[in-house]
C-alpha cells in the first residue's frame, strides 16, 4: 500500500508572538516539526555545496579555521546591504527547501509542521498546503522579548519587527490564526487546530 504524503503545514509568527510555545504544544501532540531557521544554520555549516557558494560570494572569511560559519563576519558584510541579503537568501532558501523535501519523505504522520519566522518573506509558504500565523499585540511581543532576551534593547527589537511582515499583512494570507494574547488561552486553540488539521489530512 502506498503511503500518502503528509499534509504540509507552515507555522510562522513574528518575534515574541509565542510561535515556539505553540510548536511545543503541537510537538507534545506528536506532530513532527521541521525547524527551518535551525536547519538553515546547520546547512550553512555542513552542506558542502552551500558552503562553497557562500565562500564564492562572500570570501574565505565566511568560515573559521575549523570550518564553522563565521556569523559575526557574515552579519557585518551581509545585513547592511539589501543586495547581499538577497544573494545569501537565494543560496540558503533552495538548500532548506531541498532538505525539507527530504525530511518530509521520511515522515509518516498525517500532517507535519514547517516552522519559519520568514515563511511569507522567503516565499516558501507557496510550497505548503496550509499556513498558521501566531499573532500577538505588538506591545505584548516587545515585553515578552525584553523579558526573554535581556541583551536586546527595545530599539533592537523594533528593528527586528520592522524587517518582518506585520500580523495585519500575514493574517489574511494565513489559513488559521492563533491569537496569543494575554486574554486568550493558547492550548485550547492548538487542540482545536490539531483536530481540524487531522480532518483536513484525512479528507
Amino acid at each position: 500500500m502506498k503511503i500518502s504524503k503528509p499534509l504540509l503545514v507552515g507555522i510562522t509568527g513574528g518575534i515574541g508572538s509565542g510561535k515556539s510555545t505553540a510548536c511545543r504544544i503541537f510537538s507534545i501532540l506528536g506532530v513532527p516539526i521541521y525547524y527551518a531557521d535551525d536547519r538553515a544554520k546547520w546547512l550553512m555549516s555542513h552542506d558542502t555545496d552551500l558552503k562553497q557558494a557562500i565562500i564564492s560570494n562572500f570570501g574565505e572569511e565566511s568560515y573559521t579555521a575549523d570550518g564553522s560559519l563565521n556569523r559575526a563576519y557574515l552579519a557585518s558584510v551581509v545585513f547592511p546591504d539589501e543586495q547581499k541579503v538577497a544573494i545569501i537568501n537565494g543560496l540558503v532558501h533552495p538548500a532548506v527547501k531541498k532538505d525539507f523535501e527530504k525530511w518530509v519523505g521520511s515522515q509518516t504522520a498525517p500532517y507535519v509542521l514547517k516552522e519559519a519566522a520568514l515563511l511569507f518573506e522567503s516565499g516558501s509558504y507557496q510550497d505548503l498546503d496550509k499556513i498558521i500565523n501566531v499573532s500577538a499585540p505588538l506591545k505584548t511581543r516587545i515585553t515578552r522579548v525584553m523579558m526573554r532576551d535581556r541583551h536586546r534593547t527595545e530599539k533592537q527589537i523594533h528593528e527586528i519587527i520592522d524587517k518582518q511582515l506585520s500580523d495585519e499583512e500575514k493574517n489574511p494570507k494565513s489559513d488559521f490564526v492563533i491569537k496569543n494574547a494575554d486574554n486568550k488561552l493558547l492550548i485550547p486553540q492548538v487542540l482545536e487546530l490539531h483536530r481540524k488539521l487531522l480532518a483536513a489530512a484525512s479528507a
